[in-house]
Formats: structure tokens, C-alpha cells, sequence
């Protein structure tokens, strides 16, 4: 006879770990099911944003700009190095201990919770039972009252860049090289491309991005993508927009990369290339034939407003369903779905979803952008404020990029907050709180911000959407 839970969750990813620690908080029997494993070939939770994702590659991040500022950035401090070299095993070690750690963690955190944990692949079969492969081939069926599919989401394959994970490599291969690339290419300027590239820029690699769209970065606001492509490219990024590429040919350790562009058919050639053109749903394996459960036409599990799938008692969360790819948007969903099965009527606010570029300077947004409210035809003011002129961003040499506030031009209602610059995480989530409250640019404003601090230069943009600001010159209205 299978063993029943109250609760089962397929995936242990940012948003099935949380379901299955919420759904046990809320008293109920919960089990995660997860076959993922790390370098030591044990069991790992977290899912591609704990091992393979957001934590390894904010590692380097970190670690390759600590490496730039002391290799070009000291001496404006006024602090003199004599020589700086970076030790790219030590930095990759690094990185690996914080994954591991935090791996432990949630296994912890499971522990306390009281959630069973099942090694192995899940996959769900009619009346709502799930199938259990066991790393040994074994296979073993649960049910449960409630099912939620977490099962993430993996790096899409294309045909021209077949990956070895030795010279062509995914995002995943991208976090382990042990030494800097001469020449490194980047199919992608999404971003984990650009993320990945900054990382071995700043390590001295000569980088190529090459992107088939024209636009860069499309869903950012475009008054931001236009100031990211400016800095990205004086930091040594060379990104080819409107370029596709045609083929690739590995050659005694190098690979030779065609792509068409404006100016015709180009080649280059790189010691390692990274492809990051985007991620899919894993659904491979996940549902059986009979399982009632449908898929979109892009191949992700069919889901309503609160994440019920088609099957009654069957939910589906984070990377396999619509909606961005992001590990904060799918632990909420799994907060939700845990809250709904226990009765509660908890909703989710999809329209205040930030999203952040981990370059540096930093690339983030909530709300709407001031290309779609123009499309909407929506009547804005635009507020901006440098960092140029915020004092604490000269204090830290650190004066890139702006804050921009958009409102309603009727109501004032902030509609959109974008920031690119330093700390533009934690200013936009900021505007993301305010704007959940509903607020206007004058009520933020209005708000003594203490001084000095970067996120003056949010008081100081929203005072600008009225002409308003202190610190810089305000633009006249028409």
C-alpha cells in the first residue's frame, strides 16, 4: 500500500522547498520529493536557484568586483596594492562552501518543520499518486490529498552550440571554469549572459556577447537598457545585437563561432563559450499520459490565477508555469498554493514582481515601464535623479546610473520605480513596498529619508516626477 500525505510537493527549488515548509507550519503531512545531486553526489536541496543559479553566481559576482575595485579602484581611495591577482579555484571554492551550506540549511529547515524528504525522480500519475524513482532504479507510489509540481525549469539547447561542458558550456559550466578564458564568447545577452560575461570580464577575459534581438534588453525600461548598454560596453563588454548565430566548430580546444550580423557573416573565435538564450520548463518525465494535467502551447503546465492546474487538488508553481522565472516569484506562489490548501484565501500580486540584473552597477524594476504605460496610452510623469548627485555614491566612487519614478499623471500613483546603479535591489524593492501601499510620488516625497544615504535618490526622483527636486535642477513644465 503507497504512503499518504496531506501534502506532496515534486521539486525542493525555491518554490517547493517553501510550499512544503509552509504547508508543514500549517499543521499539515508534508513530504518534497527532489532527485537533484551536488558535487559530492549526495542529495542537494534548493533546486538550479541554490546550486546551480542565483546564490553561485551572485558568489562571483561579489568576488570578481572585489577583485576589479582592488585591482582599479583602490588607489582613488587612496589606498596603494601592490600587486593583485586572483586565485580562480580559491574563488569557484569558495563559491562551492556557500552552496553547500546553504543546501544543509534547508535540509535543516526541513528537519524542524517535521517535512519528509524522498530521494528520487516524481512523477504524477492519476489520482493525484505520484511515482518515485529512487537514484537505484527502484520505484515506489505516494499519494496525497494536494500535489504541488515545483519541478523548475533547465537551460534551453540550441542546434548551432551543441554544449560538452568542457568548451561550450550552459550557465551551470559557466560557474566552474578553473581559470580565466583569454577570449570567452556569450550566446545571450539576457541576464545570466550578461551576469556570467561581467564575471569574466572583470577577471580579465576579453568577452563577446552575441544577441539575436535588436533591442537590449527588451522588457527593461528602456530609458535603463539604454544607460546598462553604455556602462556594460565601456566595462569591456563587446555585445553584437541583431546577430544570429549560424554554427559553431570545435578546434584543438577552441571554437570557432559563425554568426550573421548587419555587416554580414562574421566569425570569431573563443576559448570557451557560454550559452545562456534562456531556460524551459522541466517537464520531461513529469506527467503521466493519464494524469489530467495540461501543458500551454510553450510547453508549461496550464495554471489558473492561484496556480490549480486542471486536476482538482493538483497545483503547479515557479518555473513551470507563466509568469518570470524567478526564485522570489516562485517561493511566493508556493506560499500561496500552502495557504489556499489549508483553507486561506491568500492571493498573489503578480503586478509587483521586481527583477534584478546582478551587474555592476545593478539593473532592477517594478511596475510597468515607461514604454509600455506609453503603449497603454497612459498619461505619466517621469521623475529622475542621478547618483552623480547623491553624496553618499560619491563617498563610495560609486556614481553610475539614476533612479527613475513613474506616475500617474491624473493621480500620481506610482505606476513603475527603475533604478540602475548601486544598491538598485534594494532600492526598487523600495518602490515595491510603496507601491504595494498604493502610494503617489508626493507621498514619497513627502517621507524623511535619512542623509545621506542611496536611497535619497529614491525622496529625490519622486520629488521630480512634480518638479519638485532639491538637489538637482528640476525640468521646466510645459
Amino acid at each position: 500500500m503507497s504512503q499518504k500525505f496531506d501534502v506532496l510537493v515534486i521539486g525542493a527549488g525555491p518554490g517547493g522547498y517553501v510550499a512544503a515548509i509552509r504547508a508543514a507550519q500549517l499543521g499539515l503531512k508534508t513530504a518534497c520529493i527532489e532527485k537533484y545531486q551536488g558535487k559530492d553526489d549526495k542529495l542537494a536541496l534548493g533546486g538550479t536557484c541554490l546550486n546551480v543559479g542565483c546564490i553561485p553566481s551572485k558568489a562571483l559576482l561579489d568576488s570578481s568586483w572585489k577583485y576589479h575595485e582592488a585591482k582599479d579602484s583602490f588607489s582613488q581611495h587612496g589606498i596603494s596594492v601592490k600587486e593583485v591577482a586572483m586565485d580562480v579555484s580559491a574563488m569557484v571554492g569558495r563559491k562551492n562552501t556557500i552552496v553547500k551550506n546553504l543546501t544543509a540549511g534547508i535540509a535543516g529547515l526541513f528537519k524542524a518543520n517535521g517535512v519528509t524528504t524522498i530521494e528520487g525522480h516524481g512523477k504524477l500519475l492519476a489520482n493525484r499518486q505520484v511515482e518515485v524513482t529512487g537514484l537505484d532504479g527502484t520505484v515506489q507510489t505516494y499519494e496525497a490529498d494536494s500535489i504541488i509540481i515545483a519541478a523548475g525549469s533547465q537551460p534551453i539547447d540550441i542546434p548551432p552550440a551543441p554544449v560538452d561542458q568542457d568548451v561550450i558550456v550552459d550557465s551551470t559550466g559557466a560557474l566552474d571554469f578553473q581559470e580565466v578564458p583569454k577570449k570567452l564568447g556569450v550566446i545571450g545577452a539576457g541576464v545570466i549572459g550578461l551576469e556570467l560575461g561581467s564575471v569574466w570580464a572583470r577577471l580579465g577575459a576579453e568577452v563577446t556577447v552575441i544577441e539575436a534581438q535588436e533591442q537590449f534588453l527588451p522588457t527593461v525600461d528602456e530609458q535603463v537598457a539604454k544607460e546598462a548598454l553604455k556602462v556594460l560596453t565601456k566595462q569591456g563588454l563587446s555585445i553584437r545585437l541583431g546577430a544570429r548565430l549560424t554554427g559553431t566548430e570545435i578546434k584543438k580546444k577552441q571554437v570557432n563561432v559563425s554568426f550573421t550580423d548587419a555587416e554580414g557573416e562574421q566569425q570569431q573565435t573563443f576559448d570557451k563559450l557560454i550559452v545562456a538564450v534562456g531556460r524551459r520548463p522541466e517537464t520531461s518525465n513529469l506527467l503521466a499520459a493519464d494524469s489530467g494535467v495540461n501543458l500551454d502551447e510553450r510547453g508549461y503546465i496550464y495554471v489558473d490565477d492561484n496556480c490549480a492546474t486542471s486536476v482538482p487538488g493538483v497545483y503547479a508553481i515557479g518555473d513551470v508555469v507563466r509568469g518570470p522565472m524567478l526564485a522570489h516569484k516562485a517561493s511566493e506562489e508556493g506560499v500561496m498554493v500552502a495557504e489556499r490548501i489549508a483553507g486561506q484565501k491568500t492571493q498573489m500580486n503578480y503586478d509587483l514582481i521586481p527583477g534584478v540584473i546582478y551587474t555592476h552597477p545593478e539593473i532592477a524594476g517594478v511596475g510597468k515601464t515607461e514604454q509600455t504605460l506609453k503603449s497603454e496610452g497612459v498619461a505619466i510623469n517621469v521623475g529622475v535623479f542621478p547618483f552623480a548627485a547623491s553624496g553618499r555614491a560619491m563617498a563610495a566612487n560609486d556614481t553610475t546610473g539614476f533612479v527613475k519614478i513613474i506616475a500617474d499623471a491624473q493621480t500620481d500613483r506610482v505606476l513603475g520605480v527603475h533604478v540602475i546603479g548601486p544598491s538598485a535591489a534594494e532600492l526598487v524593492q523600495q518602490g515595491a513596498i510603496a507601491m504595494e501601499f498604493g502610494t503617489s510620488a508626493e507621498d514619497l516625497g513627502m517621507m524623511v529619508f535619512s542623509h545621506p544615504t542611496l536611497s535619497e535618490a529614491m525622496k529625490e526622483a519622486a520629488l521630480a516626477v512634480n518638479g519638485k527636486a532639491i538637489h538637482i535642477g528640476n525640468r521646466k513644465k510645459r
